[in-house]
């Protein structure tokens, strides 16, 4: 939870939020999401396939793009690699939270 909690408000080093828990963590997180949801679908069970299709996705995209976020907001390099990854990473999570 300590990493969590820094990721949430903005500590860890813009390419640690940004490829390890955005990118990396992101599609391990969403992946698995998706292969349950399927699976409860092909086995009947709608309402929980909803649950697990959102109930871990949903949360865990919302505390990384503001984690990245805030990173970005922090970070002394050039400022369009912020403004990059803060793009990128709102609009992957977006999407990956709707499908």
């Amino acid at each position: 939870m300590k990493y969590v909690r820094r990721l949430w408000q903005g500590e860890l080093t813009l390419h640690n939020a940004f490829w390890n828990w955005a990118v990396f963590g992101g599609l391990i997180v969403n992946v698995a999401s998706s292969g349950l949801f399927l699976f409860l679908i092909l086995a009947d069970r709608p309402i929980s396939a909803l649950i697990a299709g959102y109930a871990f996705t949903v949360p865990y995209n919302v505390i990384v793009s503001v984690g990245v976020w805030r990173s970005a907001e922090r970070y002394d390099g050039e400022r369009r690699w912020a403004d990059l990854a803060q793009f990128v990473t709102i609009v992957g999570m977006v999407l990956l939270s709707i499908t």
